[in-house]
This record gives C-alpha cells, sequence and structure tokens, in this order.
C-alpha cells in the first residue's frame, strides 16, 4: 500500500494548486489540469514521489541523523510541531532564523543559552531579584518560542529538511543548498521543484494536506529510528563507551548577561 493513497490525498485537497496565472512553469510535468481559473496537481505523480521521499527520509534517520521540520507559516504551524513532536525530530514553527544551518556556531551558544535559563527557572531563579526573574522570563520565552524546537541540533546540523511552502521558506532552502544537506518540501504550483531534492506536488496552504504530508513524513522518520534500533540489535558496536562519572554534578551559570547577544 502507498504511504500517501491519492484517495487520502483527494479527501485532504491536496490536488488544488494556485490560480494559473500565479504558477512557476517549472511544475508543469506535476500538473494534470486546469479547472475554473485553479491548477490541478497530478496526484498519482504525488504518490509515487512521495514514496521516493519516504524511503529517502527513513534511509537518512537509520544512519543516526535527524529531519528538520520546517514550517513557519500560519496553516503549517500547528502541524510541523504536532508531528515533529511526534517523531522526537527538531522544528523551526515560528520563524527562521538567520545561520541557522549556516552559523551554527552561534545557534549552539544561543541553545545554551536556553538551557542554563530552563535549570535556573527550574530552581526558581536562586538568587535573583523579583525584577531580575522578570527580565529573565521574559528572554527565556523568546528564546523558546525561536529555539524550542532546535535542542536536539545543539551539537550538529540535520540529516535532512522537510519544508512546508518553498516559496515562504526561501531562506532555509539557500542555507539548507549552502551546507550540502538535502531537501524533501511540498511543492505548490508556484514553486521551483528543481531547488528541491525530493519534491512532493501538492496544495502546501490547505491545513489538512498540510497534516497529510506532514503526517507520512512522522511516520517515514519513524520507521528510520525502528530500522536503526533493530540493526543496532543485530550488529552491536565493538567501540567500548566511557563510564559516565555518576558523581558529577551540573552547576548553574550566574552570569547569562554575556550571552545576550545570541538571542
Amino acid at each position: 500500500m502507498s504511504v500517501l493513497p491519492i484517495k487520502t490525498l483527494l479527501e485532504a485537497g491536496a490536488h488544488f494548486g494556485h490560480e494559473t496565472k500565479r504558477w512557476n512553469p517549472k511544475m508543469a510535468p506535476y500538473i494534470y489540469a486546469k479547472r475554473n481559473g485553479i491548477h490541478i496537481i497530478d496526484l498519482q505523480k504525488t504518490s509515487a514521489l512521495a514514496e521516493t521521499a519516504y524511503e529517502a527520509i527513513t534511509e537518512t534517520v537509520m544512519k543516526g541523523n535527524d529531519l528538520l521540520f520546517v514550517g513557519t507559516k500560519k496553516q503549517a504551524r500547528e502541524s510541523i510541531i504536532e508531528y515533529a513532536t511526534k517523531c522526537d525530530s527538531p522544528y523551526v514553527a515560528n520563524r527562521w532564523l538567520g545561520g541557522t544551518l549556516t552559523n551554527h556556531e552561534i545557534v549552539k551558544k544561543s541553545i545554551q543559552k536556553l538551557l542554563d535559563l530552563e535549570y535556573l527557572e527550574q530552581n526558581n531563579f536562586p538568587g535573583y531579584s523579583k525584577s531580575e526573574i522578570s527580565k529573565k522570563r521574559k528572554v527565556l520565552e523568546k528564546l523558546r518560542k525561536n529555539l524550542g524546537g532546535l535542542v536536539k541540533l545543539q551539537h550538529k546540523l540535520p540529516g535532512m529538511l522537510f519544508i512546508i511552502d518553498t516559496v515562504y521558506e526561501q531562506n532555509a532552502i539557500l542555507e539548507a543548498k549552502r551546507m550540502n544537506i538535502p531537501i524533501v518540501a511540498v511543492v505548490d504550483t508556484n514553486s521551483d521543484p528543481e531547488l528541491i531534492d525530493y519534491p512532493i506536488p501538492g496544495n502546501d496552504d490547505a491545513i489538512r494536506a498540510v497534516s497529510v504530508f506532514c503526517d507520512m513524513v512522522c511516520r517515514a522518520v519513524l520507521a528510520g529510528k525502528n530500522q536503526q534500533k533493530e540493526e543496532s540489535v543485530e550488529h552491536p558496536s565493538d567501540e567500548i563507551i566511557s563510564q559516565i562519572d555518576t558523581d558529577a554534578t551540573t552547576e548553574p551559570l550566574d552570569d547569562l548577561d554575556s550571552t545576550e547577544r545570541f538571542i
């Protein structure tokens, strides 16, 4: 059975493209017809390309890489968070911060600041005045909003991106290209599929369609993780894992002002 059956795609309205006057000619191979001034997407090709993307995602995750969900527009945000969380994957759902991929050292410092503030919050901000706590809470909320979905990527880049709306997320695509990170993306009739390694033709505006695509990607990620577990059982690593010092403790940072510029 297909990972994205045509019936499921039809019910979600995934076949509705944009107005014919707003199309990208490079999407011509994926367009089935015109209806009332709207391009209709060929769902047979959508279903087939979804299979290809599914296999690529599974293989990437099976090798121990993370897939980064990206969708910051209103119609995509809820599904991006829901399905990324479901498969324990990183995500960007608020806005794409410049340098997320190309200036990873800065991102690492910002994520560390987020973790440090969360540690202080869990301990009721010991030693800080009410005004200081108020300021730190505001910083914490801003960091959570922008970086909360990226904590898993503090120490490494993702192995692949999944993007909803390639026109809206151009900056993410440019950074991924610079870093040679492959991209899976839903490409609507106004998109340029040549920018995408694994394009999936479909409606990237309808909430139901976005949910269907995110669900498929989530299933692919989970399949990859399951295969990784199976392989690790069949072929255990020969590497010697160092004994963790159970007496080690993590001390909170007393002064976080030095990293304020990384918000």
